[in-house]
């Protein structure tokens, strides 16, 4: 990323000593990633008291403002057009980018639901790749990150992809993170995606969202911390997706739900925090010789629309 930043060492705040900003120094490095965190959050991570917190992260949103000339409220006609005029790259599916209305666009949270073997990871490896394109094909020529939870992401997949879009060197432009824990998963969430995105990342992939935290908070007793964490983490994602101008596409596991009028329903997993949490939402499911990708909720996608893809050596494509 191409900006003008301010290491927080250097940085003077009125009524902020130095001491303490060597502690905020240690949790980020530069004053534009302050920004991003609430005072609450920094005086925890940083080990200073929310008053002082609270100066320095005014500080840092008044700074970023001033450079950016950034406006908190806009007319409505002025916000739509911001909308409309976002950037957005292809699936590489042309079906699939009709039924998105165009394709990927940033600011949003793509939730990919579904069974073992519905797609969900292939198509996230293909968005790894097309991504990269460069703005003329489809793509925004930038690179992703990859946060594998499940032990899914496979390199020579992505090369493989990459070979039918052109791009030379993929995994160049790749970042794959493996986390062990949720502990882990949120560190490097808060502490090394500034530093990550900032080298051209346009992307962020979760894959899948759920896994670590159905493994680690087990039981109804723990439904109520788990969720909460769930949610922090996605909050992070979101603020990173404003920020820096990015796309966000998390997977997730389904549950089965029992009705008594005919067959169980196939839900996705984590509730109405990560139902809240994603832009639109989607179940993949396999059908046949082909794969289906149906929208379940979104502002702007109609419920129940679908398209059908197949899943190839090549890639994800457009069904015959």
């Amino acid at each position: 990323m191409s900006e003008e930043l301010t290491p927080v060492r250097e940085w003077k705040v009125s009524g902020v000593g130095k001491l303490t900003l060597e502690k905020v120094a240690r949790v980020a490095e530069y004053v534009e990633d302050i920004a991003l965190f609430n005072p609450e959050e920094l005086a925890d991570r940083a080990g200073i008291d929310v008053e002082k917190a609270m100066l320095i992260v005014r500080a840092a949103r008044r700074l970023v403002r001033s450079r950016e000339g950034a406006r908190r409220a806009f007319r409505g006609t002025e916000y739509a057009k911001m909308l409309d005029t976002r950037d957005m790259f292809t699936t590489g599916v042309r079906a699939i980018d009709e039924l998105l209305g165009g394709g990927m666009y940033v600011w949003d949270v793509y939730e990919f639901a579904g069974e073992f073997g519905s797609g969900k990871t292939q198509l996230c490896h293909q968005l790894a790749v097309t991504v990269q394109l460069p703005p003329g094909k489809g793509g925004l020529g930038g690179g992703a990150v990859f946060i594998d939870t499940e032990g899914t992401f496979s390199p020579s997949r992505i090369e493989a992809m990459a070979k039918r879009f052109g791009v030379e060197n993929p995994l160049e432009n790749v970042y794959v993170v493996r986390p062990l824990n949720v502990d882990e998963l949120e560190e490097i969430v808060i502490e090394e995606f500034p530093r990550i995105i900032r080298e051209g990342a346009r992307l962020l992939i979760v894959d899948s969202i759920i896994a670590l935290y159905r493994a680690e908070f087990k039981g109804r007793e723990m439904l109520a911390a788990r969720q909460q964490r769930i949610n922090y983490l996605l909050d992070w994602l979101k603020r990173y997706a404003r920020r820096y101008n990015m796309a966000v596409a998390i997977t997730n596991q389904v549950l089965t739900q029992p009705v008594p009028w005919g067959a169980a329903l196939k839900l996705p997993a984590g509730g109405n925090i990560i139902a809240h949490a994603s832009t639109h939402r989607f179940l993949l499911r396999r059908s046949g010789d082909s794969w289906v990708i149906e929208c379940i909720d979104s502002p702007r996608i109609a419920r129940g629309a679908s398209a059908k893809f197949l899943i190839t050596d090549r890639g994800v494509e457009d069904a015959k």
